[in-house]
């Protein structure tokens, strides 16, 4: 399944969707969207990063498996699994993953750019 066809969909099996490889240790799975939400898995190898970034929507992730160091702002912790971390909007916020692992995101509104498929 494509995830410009889970744009609505309310029952979805993570079976029919495939990862997308973004290089350097992180893949991602868009599970389901609307225009104001967003589910997204994504996995991590160990030492892989999630560099430091901002956005306008607002996101939750997480912390399904393993271990991740977190920057948000000018603070850092170490969140493990059942944890949670919640970015606000332009909050610079990033991941060191320090022990192979999954964050659930969700974005509010979804995040277009990532539906935005390379040619």
């Amino acid at each position: 399944m494509n995830f410009k066809d889970l744009n609505n969909k309310t029952l979805i099996s993570d079976s029919d969707i495939d990862w997308e490889d973004l290089g350097a240790g992180v893949k991602r799975k868009i599970m389901a969207y609307d225009d104001n939400l967003m589910l997204v898995k994504v996995e991590f190898e160990k030492d892989a990063i999630g560099s430091i970034h901002n956005h306008p929507h607002l996101q939750m992730s997480y912390v399904a498996k393993g271990s991740f160091e977190v920057s948000m702002g000018d603070n850092k912790k170490i969140l493990n699994e059942g944890d949670v971390f919640f970015a606000p909007s332009n909050v610079f916020h990033g991941v060191v993953c320090l022990e192979a692992g999954l964050l659930v995101d969700i974005f509010n509104p979804h995040r277009e750019d990532f539906l935005i498929t390379s040619p």
